[in-house]
């Protein structure tokens, strides 16, 4: 993967944000699922790496990072736009599937002490929202096995409108929008730079969940970053405090 490396400007104007979201508090927390709810990331990545990407473009050789955080569906379109794909797109479809329902049902663990943050912001006013680039089936599989039916507002599935996913802000303004909570009064938690950057974009406080899987991204876009579970309830209940 390629290095990112932060420049003191950069590390300044994030510093600028940070003193900004702290002179108000936030109505609404909207939760990345794959990365941050669940530790699914690691696995995707090797999916894609060892898998998925060989099969559809053999002849090039793509960092994960390129494509993670996007729809399923338009990572299809984007190898097929960009390089063209050795595979069909049901072929595709259908191997990401079969990835996905076995991932969700029986490998993920959820994101350390999530019911308890969520129980917190429930008592304390605070909407909340899953707001996934992942199908809803996919969605459903998680909050099913882990009992999160009734905990969030609303599921936002980027299926849900018509338009790009991310790294593009659309979902985040849609999901916004269902929720009643001005872009700029909501806390997102991502994990990968394609969800930082939407969130960015899309003019929300955005705290970047730091893991293995994705390396040396950019993390200039994001207000915070959390290294550790406790340290993304611990910003999450300062920002709407």
């Amino acid at each position: 993967m390629d290095e990112t490396v932060t420049t003191a400007s950069e590390t300044a104007e994030t510093t600028d944000r940070q003193t900004d979201t702290q002179s108000e508090t936030a109505d609404a927390v909207l939760f990345d699922m794959d990365g941050v709810i669940v530790n699914s990331e690691d696995y995707w990545v090797e999916f894609e790496r060892e898998e998925i990407l060989p099969a559809a473009v053999p002849d090039e050789d793509i960092d994960v990072a390129e494509v993670t955080g996007m729809n399923y569906r338009e990572i299809y379109d984007y190898l097929d736009d960009e390089y063209g794909t050795a595979i069909s797109r049901e072929e595709y479809t259908d191997r990401f599937t079969e990835a996905a329902e076995e991932l969700y049902t029986e490998r993920v663990e959820l994101l350390e002490g999530l019911h308890d943050l969520l129980a917190e912001l429930d008592a304390r006013g605070i909407e909340t929202a899953i707001v996934s680039s992942s199908p809803h089936e996919w969605i459903g599989w998680v909050t099913d096995r882990f009992d999160l039916e009734d905990s969030f507002d609303e599921i936002v599935s980027a299926d849900d409108i018509d338009a790009a996913s991310k790294p593009e802000p659309d979902v985040f303004e849609y999901a916004a929008d269902e929720i009643g909570v001005p872009p700029e009064k909501c806390v997102v938690v991502e994990d990968s730079a394609n969800g930082i950057e939407a969130a960015h974009r899309a003019e929300t406080v955005v705290i970047a969940y730091r893991i293995d899987a994705h390396g040396d991204i950019d993390y200039s876009p994001a207000d915070w970053v959390a290294d550790s579970p406790t340290e993304v309830r611990e910003i999450v209940l300062d920002l709407v405090d």
